[in-house]
Protein backbone atom coordinates (compact mmCIF):
# COMPACT_ATOMS: atom_id res chain seq x y z
CA UNK A 1 0.00 0.00 0.00
CA UNK A 2 1.27 3.46 -0.89
CA UNK A 3 0.56 6.49 1.25
CA UNK A 4 -1.92 9.10 0.04
CA UNK A 5 -0.12 12.43 -0.35
CA UNK A 6 -1.75 15.84 -0.55
CA UNK A 7 1.09 17.60 -2.38
CA UNK A 8 4.17 16.99 -4.46
CA UNK A 9 6.77 19.75 -4.18
CA UNK A 10 9.52 20.07 -6.73
CA UNK A 11 12.88 21.68 -7.26
CA UNK A 12 13.23 22.94 -10.85
CA UNK A 13 16.78 23.00 -12.27
CA UNK A 14 18.20 19.49 -12.52
CA UNK A 15 14.70 18.07 -12.02
CA UNK A 16 12.52 19.48 -14.80
CA UNK A 17 15.59 20.36 -16.81
CA UNK A 18 18.86 18.66 -17.58
CA UNK A 19 21.35 19.26 -14.80
CA UNK A 20 23.57 22.35 -14.94
CA UNK A 21 26.22 20.09 -13.40
CA UNK A 22 26.54 18.37 -16.78
CA UNK A 23 27.17 21.75 -18.39
CA UNK A 24 29.73 22.55 -15.67
CA UNK A 25 31.55 19.29 -16.43
CA UNK A 26 31.70 20.05 -20.16
CA UNK A 27 32.94 23.58 -19.47
CA UNK A 28 35.66 22.29 -17.14
CA UNK A 29 36.83 19.72 -19.67
CA UNK A 30 36.95 22.29 -22.47
CA UNK A 31 39.06 24.67 -20.40
CA UNK A 32 41.30 22.15 -18.67
CA UNK A 33 39.86 22.81 -15.22
CA UNK A 34 39.76 20.14 -12.50
CA UNK A 35 36.59 18.08 -12.54
CA UNK A 36 33.87 19.55 -10.29
CA UNK A 37 35.87 22.75 -9.85
CA UNK A 38 32.83 25.01 -10.25
CA UNK A 39 30.80 22.99 -7.76
CA UNK A 40 33.73 23.12 -5.32
CA UNK A 41 33.84 26.92 -5.56
CA UNK A 42 30.08 27.06 -4.99
CA UNK A 43 30.34 24.73 -1.98
CA UNK A 44 33.08 26.78 -0.29
CA UNK A 45 31.68 29.24 2.25
CA UNK A 46 28.19 28.26 0.99
CA UNK A 47 26.19 30.62 3.17
CA UNK A 48 28.03 33.78 2.21
CA UNK A 49 29.79 33.26 -1.12
CA UNK A 50 28.98 34.82 -4.48
CA UNK A 51 26.55 32.05 -5.35
CA UNK A 52 24.61 32.43 -2.09
CA UNK A 53 24.39 36.19 -2.53
CA UNK A 54 23.22 35.92 -6.13
CA UNK A 55 20.44 33.45 -5.32
CA UNK A 56 19.12 35.89 -2.72
CA UNK A 57 19.41 38.87 -5.10
CA UNK A 58 21.98 40.48 -2.82
CA UNK A 59 24.31 41.06 -5.77
CA UNK A 60 23.75 41.71 -9.47
CA UNK A 61 24.94 39.43 -12.27
CA UNK A 62 27.76 41.87 -12.93
CA UNK A 63 28.83 41.85 -9.28
CA UNK A 64 28.61 38.06 -9.24
CA UNK A 65 30.94 37.88 -12.23
CA UNK A 66 33.70 39.67 -10.35
CA UNK A 67 33.10 37.94 -7.04
CA UNK A 68 33.15 34.49 -8.61
CA UNK A 69 36.33 35.40 -10.48
CA UNK A 70 38.01 36.25 -7.20
CA UNK A 71 36.74 33.17 -5.38
CA UNK A 72 37.79 30.81 -8.16
CA UNK A 73 41.15 32.57 -8.57
CA UNK A 74 41.83 32.07 -4.86
CA UNK A 75 41.27 28.35 -5.42
CA UNK A 76 43.75 28.19 -8.29
CA UNK A 77 41.81 28.90 -11.49
CA UNK A 78 40.16 32.18 -12.48
CA UNK A 79 36.69 31.60 -13.92
CA UNK A 80 34.41 34.47 -14.98
CA UNK A 81 31.14 34.28 -13.14
CA UNK A 82 29.26 35.41 -16.23
CA UNK A 83 30.37 32.29 -18.06
CA UNK A 84 29.06 30.13 -15.23
CA UNK A 85 25.66 31.85 -15.37
CA UNK A 86 25.42 31.01 -19.06
CA UNK A 87 25.56 27.31 -18.14
CA UNK A 88 22.57 27.32 -15.79
CA UNK A 89 19.66 26.91 -18.16
CA UNK A 90 19.14 23.26 -19.14
CA UNK A 91 16.70 21.61 -21.54
CA UNK A 92 13.22 20.63 -20.39
CA UNK A 93 12.48 16.97 -19.71
CA UNK A 94 9.03 16.33 -21.27
CA UNK A 95 8.42 13.11 -19.31
CA UNK A 96 8.92 14.96 -16.04
CA UNK A 97 6.52 17.69 -17.18
CA UNK A 98 4.00 14.91 -17.92
CA UNK A 99 4.56 13.55 -14.41
CA UNK A 100 3.76 17.00 -13.02
CA UNK A 101 0.50 16.93 -14.99
CA UNK A 102 -0.42 13.61 -13.37
CA UNK A 103 0.49 14.85 -9.87
CA UNK A 104 -1.66 17.93 -10.41
CA UNK A 105 -4.71 15.72 -10.96
CA UNK A 106 -4.02 13.94 -7.65
CA UNK A 107 -3.38 16.89 -5.33
CA UNK A 108 -1.46 20.12 -5.02
CA UNK A 109 1.88 20.87 -6.68
CA UNK A 110 4.49 23.43 -5.68
CA UNK A 111 7.97 24.47 -6.74
CA UNK A 112 10.84 25.74 -4.58
CA UNK A 113 13.73 26.91 -6.73
CA UNK A 114 17.02 28.50 -5.85
CA UNK A 115 17.50 30.75 -8.84
CA UNK A 116 19.26 33.94 -9.84
CA UNK A 117 17.91 37.26 -11.15
CA UNK A 118 19.34 36.68 -14.61
CA UNK A 119 17.78 35.93 -17.99
CA UNK A 120 14.08 36.04 -18.76
CA UNK A 121 12.06 35.17 -15.67
CA UNK A 122 12.53 32.05 -13.57
CA UNK A 123 14.09 30.15 -16.49
CA UNK A 124 17.39 32.08 -16.20
CA UNK A 125 17.76 31.90 -19.99
CA UNK A 126 17.98 34.59 -22.64
CA UNK A 127 16.51 32.22 -25.24
CA UNK A 128 12.97 33.53 -25.71
CA UNK A 129 11.54 30.23 -27.02
CA UNK A 130 13.00 28.28 -24.11
CA UNK A 131 11.82 30.93 -21.64
CA UNK A 132 8.25 30.60 -22.96
CA UNK A 133 8.30 26.82 -22.58
CA UNK A 134 9.63 27.06 -19.03
CA UNK A 135 7.05 29.70 -18.19
CA UNK A 136 4.28 27.29 -19.22
CA UNK A 137 5.61 24.73 -16.74
CA UNK A 138 5.79 27.27 -13.92
CA UNK A 139 2.17 28.23 -14.63
CA UNK A 140 1.13 24.66 -13.78
CA UNK A 141 2.19 24.93 -10.13
CA UNK A 142 -0.24 25.95 -7.42
CA UNK A 143 2.54 27.95 -5.80
CA UNK A 144 6.14 28.84 -6.72
CA UNK A 145 8.86 30.12 -4.41
CA UNK A 146 11.93 31.65 -6.05
CA UNK A 147 14.92 32.36 -3.81
CA UNK A 148 15.84 35.41 -5.88
CA UNK A 149 12.46 37.00 -5.13
CA UNK A 150 12.05 35.86 -1.53
CA UNK A 151 15.59 36.54 -0.36
CA UNK A 152 15.74 33.12 1.32
CA UNK A 153 17.33 30.07 -0.30
CA UNK A 154 17.36 26.34 0.29
CA UNK A 155 18.34 24.70 2.59
CA UNK A 156 16.92 27.34 4.95
CA UNK A 157 14.03 25.46 6.67
CA UNK A 158 11.82 28.53 6.45
CA UNK A 159 11.43 28.16 2.70
CA UNK A 160 9.86 24.70 3.06
CA UNK A 161 7.55 25.90 5.83
CA UNK A 162 6.40 28.78 3.67
CA UNK A 163 5.52 26.38 0.87
CA UNK A 164 3.50 24.18 3.20
CA UNK A 165 1.65 27.23 4.48
CA UNK A 166 0.93 28.42 0.94
CA UNK A 167 -0.41 25.00 -0.10
CA UNK A 168 -2.18 24.51 3.26
CA UNK A 169 -0.67 21.07 3.78
CA UNK A 170 1.20 19.30 6.54
CA UNK A 171 4.83 18.39 5.70
CA UNK A 172 4.06 14.74 6.47
CA UNK A 173 1.58 14.77 3.58
CA UNK A 174 4.13 15.97 1.03
CA UNK A 175 6.70 14.50 -1.33
CA UNK A 176 9.71 16.69 -2.08
CA UNK A 177 12.13 16.17 -5.00
CA UNK A 178 15.53 17.83 -5.41
CA UNK A 179 18.81 16.96 -7.07
CA UNK A 180 20.88 18.18 -4.11
CA UNK A 181 21.04 16.11 -0.94
CA UNK A 182 21.60 19.06 1.39
CA UNK A 183 18.37 20.61 0.11
CA UNK A 184 16.46 17.43 0.92
CA UNK A 185 17.55 17.16 4.55
CA UNK A 186 15.44 20.03 5.99
CA UNK A 187 12.38 18.74 4.14
CA UNK A 188 12.98 15.24 5.45
CA UNK A 189 13.53 16.56 8.99
CA UNK A 190 10.13 18.28 8.76
CA UNK A 191 8.47 14.99 7.88
CA UNK A 192 8.33 15.12 4.10
CA UNK A 193 9.00 12.05 1.98
CA UNK A 194 12.05 13.00 -0.08
CA UNK A 195 13.45 11.85 -3.41
CA UNK A 196 16.96 12.69 -4.56
CA UNK A 197 16.91 13.14 -8.32
CA UNK A 198 19.83 11.49 -10.07
CA UNK A 199 18.34 11.19 -13.55
CA UNK A 200 15.00 11.23 -15.33
CA UNK A 201 14.28 7.50 -15.26
CA UNK A 202 15.12 7.18 -11.57
CA UNK A 203 13.00 10.24 -10.71
CA UNK A 204 9.93 8.80 -12.42
CA UNK A 205 10.46 5.33 -10.97
CA UNK A 206 10.93 6.57 -7.40
CA UNK A 207 8.02 9.01 -7.57
CA UNK A 208 5.70 6.32 -8.91
CA UNK A 209 6.87 3.94 -6.18
CA UNK A 210 6.11 6.30 -3.30
CA UNK A 211 2.87 7.77 -4.64
CA UNK A 212 1.39 4.92 -6.62
CA UNK A 213 0.70 7.30 -9.51
CA UNK A 214 1.01 5.84 -12.99
CA UNK A 215 3.80 7.95 -14.51
CA UNK A 216 5.12 5.73 -17.32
Amino acid sequence: MTKTFKAVIWDFGGVFTTSPFDAFTRYEAERGLPKDFIRTVNATNPLDNAWAKLEQSLVSAEEFDGMFREESKAMGHEVPGGEVLALLSGSLRPRVVNALTVCKTKGKVGCITNNAPVGKGASMTNDEAKAREVSKVFDMFDHVIESSKLGIRKPDPRIYSLMCEALDVDPADCVYLDDLGHNLKPARDMGMTTIKVLNEDQLLSDLQAVTGYELA
